[in-house]
């Protein structure tokens, strides 16, 4: 049975990026489902129309032909079709479709795409998006010089975004600025053990099963 509903918004950005952009599947279209829509009809209605539940090895097959696969994902009323490099009657009805390697996609409050590392090669990246990034910045920076360590330290303890390695790079950075205001008005700085810097892995999906099978069955 092929999974599509996410459980958490964390479960939803995990399979996203480690699990679909991370295997290949760049071009997208994102659609927020309408209140009178039934999402589970929707979902089974999407996923017969693009062939989208078959088998890894139906996948591999495809892809040795030339032809394109695609992943279907959604919570709540926000879902995402994805596709690989290929022929595919996807990139005839979505005519509008993007890539993530040049049109980040917005959910929550994230910002994901790919982008190009060091090695040359391409990688997920997950982010807090520069609107969410900049409110939050002015938030803590803000609260800065009137919190006590222990206050801003659960603040900070209370960012909902998961550490991927983006977000803790932005987090670093409003941690130096809350300190550098602390450091001016002679306050105790923000110790860095306040942030917490490990990612969670979740489960993505609704029905229980293995990480290791959240991460590895897109191939």
């Amino acid at each position: 049975m092929y999974r599509s509903e996410a459980a958490t918004e964390a479960g939803f950005v995990q399979q996203l990026a480690v699990s679909y952009l991370g295997h290949g599947y760049c071009f997208y279209v994102v659609g927020e489902m309408p209140a009178t829509k039934d999402p589970a009809t929707v979902d089974a209605k999407l996923i017969a129309r693009y062939g989208i539940g078959i088998s890894r090895w139906a996948r591999a097959r495809r892809k040795k032909a030339g032809l394109a696969n695609m992943h279907y994902l959604r919570h709540g009323r926000f879902f995402i079709l994805l596709a690989t490099h290929g022929e595919h009657r996807f990139f005839i009805e979505e005519p509008n479709f993007r890539d993530a390697r040049r049109d980040a996609i917005r959910f929550a409050g994230y910002s994901i795409s790919l982008k190009r590392g060091v090695d040359g090669r391409l990688h997920p990246s997950v982010r807090i998006h520069p609107d969410e990034y900049r409110k939050l910045k002015e938030y803590l920076v803000g609260l800065a010089p009137h919190r006590s360590v222990e206050n801003l330290t659960a603040v900070f303890g209370a960012v909902r975004f998961e550490r991927y390695a983006p977000v803790r790079r932005q987090l670093l950075n409003i941690w130096r600025g809350v300190n550098r205001v602390r450091e001016t008005a002679g306050f105790e700085p923000v110790p860095i053990s306040a942030l917490r810097l490990r990612r969670r892995v979740v489960h993505s999906f609704l029905q229980p099963h293995s990480i290791t099978e959240s991460l590895f069955d897109a191939a």
